[in-house]
């Protein structure tokens, strides 16, 4: 799920989060939303390309958990999320076409064909609440903003066509907790469990292959 605005409220669950998207009225970040839920990234590929995107995840599980392949031409995550709609139930959607951003659309309903295929990827926001309850402090919910992404100098192992650096997320986190989050968000595999620490390059807006790291004071 993805956006940037401060959010006005909690809210503790998936399908009201997903009715508001679906309307319209919700274009922020879920982060710090729907606590003891698990939540996801969305990739949608075209079904040649999908086994080589299910090898690569199966080949990269911490920074590609996979939740959930859907069947070509289905909208409807099943297992994950009964009665959900992946064109609509998105806060946003980022449309790239051969590796480039071509447009940022509020649903996909027109773009949708029968040969797409969704992967739902865990998502590491999905453990920001267990860290909160713990007494972490967790900047980008306190200010309502998306979690920092950095391009790192980690490789994943490549399968077919997809390739390339691990993307991960930055917290900062005060010295004295970094074992405690390294211990919580251990618990989450799903998630990208523990903390990676890798040396980080530049600003990303990659949407796959992301895994949580921390930067301590």
């Amino acid at each position: 799920m993805t956006g940037a605005d401060p959010t006005p409220r909690a809210v503790t669950s998936p399908a009201e989060m997903r009715a508001a998207a679906r309307r319209g009225e919700w274009r922020g970040s879920t982060g710090g939303q729907c606590p003891r839920y698990q939540q996801a990234n969305l990739v949608i590929l075209p079904k040649e390309a999908a086994a080589e995107f299910a090898a690569f995840c199966t080949r990269n599980p911490k920074p590609c958990p996979l939740i959930e392949i859907t069947p070509p031409g289905d909208p409807e995550p099943v297992r994950s999320a009964p009665g959900a709609d992946l064109r609509t139930d998105l806060p946003g959607y980022r449309v790239y076409r051969h590796g480039e951003l071509v447009g940022q659309p509020e649903d996909i309903r027109d773009l949708w064909r029968d040969d797409l295929v969704a992967f739902l990827l865990g998502c590491s926001l999905t453990f920001e609440h267990a860290l909160i309850e713990a007494g972490v402090s967790v900047r980008n919910v306190e200010c309502g903003t998306l979690v920092p992404m950095f391009v790192s100098s980690l490789a994943c192992r490549p399968a077919g066509r997809f390739h390339g650096p691990m993307v991960v997320t930055m917290r900062p986190i005060p010295k004295a907790q970094v074992n405690l989050v390294g211990e919580l968000s251990a618990r989450y595999p799903d998630a990208h469990g523990a903390p990676s620490t890798p040396a980080v390059r530049r600003p990303s807006g990659s949407p796959t292959s992301a895994g949580p790291t921390m930067a301590t004071r």
